[in-house]
């Protein structure tokens, strides 16, 4: 038990130390997320823009706006269909393009399809979109829940989780987790996809177009699941990838995530790490989240985004 104590102080103590050296060397220039139009981050399932003082993105719009980002974290349905999540999220984006031209839009998870279909839609509206962990062609979890005798059982304890939700974060919004499990699975996906088909691969892994009508697309994942002994999430997403054939973030494989240019697939980071989650949590053996959407937002500058 002493060991084991001691292990755990050792991982805080390295955390720390790293966050501190890193924060001492920062030669980072002050605009080097100063991208032309503003970035609008938009979170996936269960997901929420801040719950008592807690962010959805842990620190990562602090993170971009340090450097000279404009950033803006609007709430959706926690849990709805692709579609009518869409339809919330143009909303807001047409009241930012108002003011502002265009937007850069992230979606993590379910928010990837979520900004597509802005993007389908209002293409004149959007610089980029770039999903970060999202299932374009259904995840393997999705599909388990979805066709599993205890559906209706899941589609309640998961209505009730994503009110409280919604109540905490002051959403207003009815959830409905049958619907967001369908968009999220292997046949719900494929219905969305002929709907908005740009920049998805037409064969599994395969390459897309980065640029459809104007718009620039991107993407990256994880392919890790145990990422941090102190991390609650590790030992959850280590169970979910059970559902999966191949590697996966613990809720979206290695070839789902895949649409436009993708940066890169393969990263030491779990569904949760992907937005700097559990409380800046992750593993000691990869880039800090923060970094990747911080190199992320220069990328979109230097492309006049």
């Amino acid at each position: 038990m002493k060991n084991l104590i001691r292990v755990c102080s050792l991982v805080v103590l390295l955390s720390v130390s790293s966050s501190a050296m890193a924060w001492w060397w920062d030669s980072t220039p002050s605009d080097y997320t100063d991208t032309r139009y503003p970035i609008v981050l938009v979170h996936g399932m269960f997901g929420f823009d801040n719950i008592l003082f807690v962010d959805y993105w842990y620190g990562i719009p602090s993170e971009l706006e340090k450097y000279g980002a404009d950033v803006y974290v609007p709430q959706v349905p926690a849990l709805e269909s692709t579609v009518a999540r869409g339809e919330v999220l143009l909303d807001q984006v047409e009241e930012l393009a108002a003011i502002h031209g265009k937007v850069n839009i992230i979606g993590h998870s379910h928010g990837g399809p979520t900004a597509r279909y802005v993007a389908e839609v209002r293409p004149d509206l959007v610089a980029s979109i770039t999903s970060v962990g999202s299932p374009h062609t259904g995840s393997d979890v999705a599909d388990v829940i979805v066709n599993s005798p205890g559906s209706s059982l899941a589609n309640t304890l998961g209505n009730t989780l994503g009110s409280l939700i919604d109540l905490l974060s002051g959403g207003d919004f009815d959830q409905n987790m049958e619907e967001s499990l369908r968009s999220l699975s292997s046949q719900g996906s494929a219905e969305f996809n002929q709907i908005a088909p740009a920049a998805i691969p037409t064969t599994p892994c395969g390459p897309a177009p980065s640029v459809v009508n104007g718009v620039r697309y991107y993407s990256w994942a994880g392919t890790a699941t145990f990422t941090n002994a102190l991390d609650p999430d590790s030992a959850l997403l280590t169970t979910t990838s059970l559902a999966f054939d191949g590697p996966n973030d613990g809720l979206v494989g290695q070839c789902s995530a895949h649409m436009g240019k993708v940066i890169r697939d393969d990263y030491r980071m779990n569904h949760l790490d992907e937005v700097n989650q559990t409380f800046g949590l992750t593993s000691l053996f990869e880039t800090d989240p923060k970094a990747v959407y911080r190199h992320h937002a220069n990328r979109l500058r230097n492309q006049g985004l």
